[in-house]
């Protein structure tokens, strides 16, 4: 097989996938991996450079390590919209198309649309098959040169979407491929169940927020922001009581700082115009000193000794530092050719912060170094939003309290203090409702009081499938509630919506019950929601480092592995055993080892996605 790199190859993952129930094609489980995979694997050995068209799922897409290109032209303009997308990036001659859900496509796609492209001297190669007495072109399995770039541009703009429309202005050069089963689509879920593409029609992995299928972390993570708005209430505290608050309003600066010209350095200010190619001697007519009014204003041929912070005097630009002057005798100084230039060490009125601009921005989370800003301003007091109250507990019948004795078959709840200690750093003013029962009447007491004092409920347990029915049944009946399986490791099951009581309504997150699945949920769910509630924007702080051992995983959904960091942030090992009631391997941790979807197994040396713990809201 011949290798092309004068090829670009696009593999076209738009489209909305409606005929499969609207959902991302490319990436639906399809004989061990995914579909858009093994189109890239029958691409790879026929072109250069590889780069996908996607509109949605972007990250998921960039886990094949590939540039993403999303559609330029809005509206979801088909398959020219990707080919445009791909030819604005092309850095070849000539551009390949294929589409996601063509996994069979022909290994000599690229060599025969190439020859009779340049036999012909056509714009543009097709593929084409015999079906019956009937030639059916294939037009998304094109070869199409690069310079065509302005003319489909032009044809998108005045509303063109057809591909044969564009076609019919180009010399295009059709190519007969006797397996027509090759270009075949995989358009329903049908289609792909029986090509082998999962366990069942039921079980594809939707874009959206179906509740009875498998949906990937970032399709979850999309539905949960999309569905949480902040809760909107201000309150005035105290400088010192808004550590760790939410800014409600822009913080705007009642002054300048600094409040007027001023001298970085403890030395001597003069006028900067007096330095030259030979030694400058000055006449020290007096010393100025931060917070001390002056009256000294040197002439030509003076200075004044200044300390820090001290107002620069009328008619002096320059501050040199007292230990480069080259020689001080007396009340003169001499300065040395190159030793300073005009205008160093001078610090300017507002240069830090002007009068009317904003010193800091709502939603931020008030750190330290904020209080100091604010108390700089002259700030006694400052606008935050309310905190988010947020109730939470465990059920289960075989959880015991910390100070209970334990019954055969008990286990102490370690979940509520981990929940405790994560909405405790995020602010939250919690509400802890303690252990509920496994049954019908316990659960739904305890949902409906949360509800009714609550702005937000976090449970755990209780949702996975070997959970009694009626767990589902009472969250049901309060409100809006979807079970997700989501495609992850650990914390498969998780439960999201809104509940209602009595003219009340609260977030409701409910978690597994496996104490490390616990914290991996909240910190990729719950925590995004419930700092958008609090008005805050804080994404997760994700660094990469490289791993120092190998790492076994199959690709199809993200696992999220404990990990420790080293000193310089560089290197990442995984703690050892990760199994989701292992908390041990948890406390152990300094970070999180995140593994995406489309990610296969690491090799030592790889870089990864890394979560460090410390800092972390």
């Amino acid at each position: 097989m011949h290798k092309n790199e004068q090829i670009t190859g696009l593999v076209l993952a738009g489209g909305r996938g409606t005929r499969m129930g609207s959902v991302n094609k490319g990436l639906q489980p399809f004989r061990g991996t995914t579909m858009v995979q093994h189109v890239l694997e029958r691409l790879a050995p026929q072109v250069g450079p590889l780069a996908i068209n996607a509109n949605s799922d972007l990250d998921r897409y960039a886990a094949f390590g590939l540039p993403v290109l999303p559609d330029v032209t809005s509206g979801f303009a088909g398959p020219l919209a990707g080919l445009e997308a791909g030819l604005r990036a092309c850095k070849t001659d000539y551009l390949l198309t294929a589409p996601c859900d063509s996994p069979f496509l022909p290994q000599d796609l690229a060599a025969r649309l190439f020859e009779a492209l340049q036999a012909q001297e056509a714009d543009v190669a097709v593929a084409v098959t015999q079906e019956g007495k009937r030639r059916q072109p294939h037009p998304v399995f094109c070869l199409v040169r690069a310079s065509l770039l302005p003319s489909l541009s032009d044809y998108l703009q005045n509303g063109g979407r057809k591909v044969d429309g564009w076609y019919a202005q180009m010399k295009v050069a059709e190519v007969m491929f006797e397996d027509a089963d090759a270009f075949r689509n995989i358009n329903t879920s049908e289609e792909l169940h029986e090509l082998g593409g999962g366990p069942s029609p039921q079980g594809i992995v939707p874009s959206g927020d179906s509740p009875q299928a498998e949906i990937s972390v970032r399709d979850a993570q999309r539905v949960i922001r999309d569905t949480v708005s902040p809760v909107r209430s201000v309150e005035h505290v105290a400088l010192r009581s808004a550590l760790g608050r939410v800014l409600a309003q822009d913080v705007i600066s009642p002054i300048n700082v600094p409040a007027h010209d001023n001298s970085a350095m403890d030395g001597y200010a003069f006028a900067g115009a007096g330095l030259g190619e030979t030694p400058l001697t000055l006449r020290v007519v007096g010393t100025v000193y931060a917070g001390r009014p002056s009256a000294a204003v040197p002439a030509a041929g003076e200075c004044v000794r200044i300390m820090t912070g001290a107002i620069m005097p009328p008619g002096c630009d320059t501050v040199i530092p007292q230990e480069l002057v080259a020689s001080a005798e007396g009340d003169t100084v001499t300065i040395a050719p190159g030793s300073v230039r005009t205008g160093d060490n001078r610090r300017f009125k507002g240069e830090d912060l002007q009068q009317g601009a904003p010193a800091l921005r709502r939603g931020k989370v008030v750190r330290p170094a904020d209080l100091g800003l604010m108390a700089s301003l002259g700030l006694a007091e400052v606008p935050v939003q309310r905190r988010l109250r947020v109730a939470f507990f465990s059920t289960g019948d075989e959880l015991r309290s910390v100070g209970e004795p334990l019954a055969e078959g008990c286990v102490y709840d370690s979940n509520r203090y981990t929940i405790y200690g994560m909405l405790q750093r995020l602010g939250c003013e919690v509400i802890d409702m303690g252990v509920v029962r496994d049954s019908p009447q316990a659960l739904e007491e305890a949902l409906r009081s949360a509800c009714e004092n609550a702005d937000a409920i976090i449970t755990s347990g209780g949702v996975s499938v070997g959970a009694a029915d009626y767990t589902k049944q009472v969250m049901a009946q309060l409100g809006d509630v979807t079970f997700w399986k989501i495609g992850m490791r650990p914390g498969r099951p998780l439960a999201f919506g809104r509940i209602a009581s009595n003219g009340r309504s609260a977030l409701l997150f409910g978690l597994p019950g496996n104490p490390v699945a616990v914290m991996v949920s909240f910190y990729f769910f719950a925590r995004e929601a419930l700092l958008r509630m609090m008005g805050a924007e804080a994404p997760l702080p994700l660094l990469r480092a490289r791993s120092v051992a190998a790492i076994r995983k199959k690709p199809g959904r993200t696992e999220y592995q404990r990990g420790i960091l080293s000193a310089d942030g560089r290197e990442v090992r995984i703690t050892g055993s990760q199994g989701s009631g292992i908390l041990r391997s948890m406390s152990e941790a300094n970070c999180m080892v995140v593994l995406h979807d489309g990610q296969g197994s690491i090799a030592a040396g790889d870089e990864v996605d890394v979560l460090p713990f410390e800092g972390l809201v």
